[in-house]
């Protein structure tokens, strides 16, 4: 690994680096380390995320307070979700909510030491799509509620959790990689047998510009996350991030304001595991940041090829035809 960082910072000394798309195909090596950094990333985010709600959701003094607050109308629970999974009487709040966090906290661990971590992933990568769905939101011209509730459609509100989805997608790609339990127990885990970085790279670059995207296009409005007080920063790294071109200049950005928002974010006010929770997301944002300053974002979709060739890239190249 320290290689590898020093390979990095001897290319970007030359400038090349910085404006090259990365490599077409990753060799196995450069795989499982993608692999290892997602891993870390995305288990820390559900880790963190299943402790925090968990030890809450078992202490009778502080278990109503979160369930009341994930049920609110200003909560993660819209009422069709509400309805569907607990008018039944089956099924309680708590008992919902419990086993969630129980599951992603053992999930999120399995990720990291590398078990399971293809269905995982995948499982994961449509589970962020269901916050989506489930968040309360009240976007009708004209209409106005009594209760404090969502007043931004729930994509904006929930980007990050879109993010997270498509860098879930990569590793499921990816698969556990060598320095997993998936190989040392069932000599598994190996990546898909495409190992074209321009796919895989092109969903990475896109799963943290969205984020920036969104957080600079819509500062300042209702319960928006920005990363940062200056929207046109956030649009700058965005942008470059989508156009596939300087790539590894852009992460470079997205790393730093990641970990100004980071330490900004923390306080002495707080418990640990109340610090660690306000910043979880960030972890898979971070790992994602630290791969595209490495492997670049890929050739896929970069918008100099697209303004080159919009038609060979978004129809493909024309088909020669066969005289019968």
């Amino acid at each position: 690994m320290t290689s590898s960082l020093s390979d990095v910072a001897n290319s970007l000394a030359g400038g090349k680096a910085l404006r090259g798309p990365g490599p077409e195909t990753l060799t196995r090596d450069q795989a499982d380390r993608v692999a290892l950094y997602l891993r870390i990333g995305l288990g820390t985010v559900f880790v963190i995320g299943g402790w925090w709600k968990l030890s809450r959701l078992i202490s009778p003094e502080r278990a109503g307070d979160l369930v009341a607050r994930y049920t609110a109308p200003n909560g993660y629970i819209n009422a069709f979700f509400q309805d569907y999974l607990f008018d039944g009487g089956m099924l309680s709040p708590w008992m919902f909510l419990t086993a969630l966090s129980a599951f992603e906290l053992i999930a999120g661990l399995a990720l990291i030491l590398g078990l399971f971590v293809r269905p995982l992933a995948i499982l994961f990568g449509l589970m962020m799509w269901s916050f989506v769905a489930a968040l309360p939101v009240l976007t009708t011209p004209g209409l106005r509620s009594e209760a404090s509730t969502y007043l931004t459609p729930a994509m904006i509100v929930q980007i990050r959790d879109i993010g997270l989805s498509g860098i879930c997608f990569v590793l499921a790609m990816m698969g556990s990689g060598r320095w997993s339990l998936d190989s040392r127990l069932m000599n598994r885990g190996a990546p898909s047998q495409f190992l074209g970085w321009g796919t895989n790279g092109l969903l990475l670059r896109l799963s943290v510009a969205v984020v920036f995207l969104a957080g600079g296009a819509f500062h300042g409005l209702d319960h928006v996350k920005s990363w940062s007080g200056v929207p046109l920063l956030l649009i700058a790294i965005g942008v470059v991030l989508a156009s596939g071109h300087a790539v590894r200049l852009a992460a470079f950005g997205a790393l730093a304001v990641l970990a100004v928002y980071c330490i900004g974010a923390m306080s002495f006010d707080r418990s640990l595991w109340d610090n660690l929770n306000a910043v979880k997301r960030e972890a898979a944002f971070v790992a994602a940041s630290f791969l595209l300053i490495y492997f670049s974002g890929g050739r896929a979709f970069r918008l100099g090829e697209l303004l080159k060739a919009p038609k060979d890239l978004l129809f493909g190249e024309r088909q020669e035809v066969t005289q019968t």
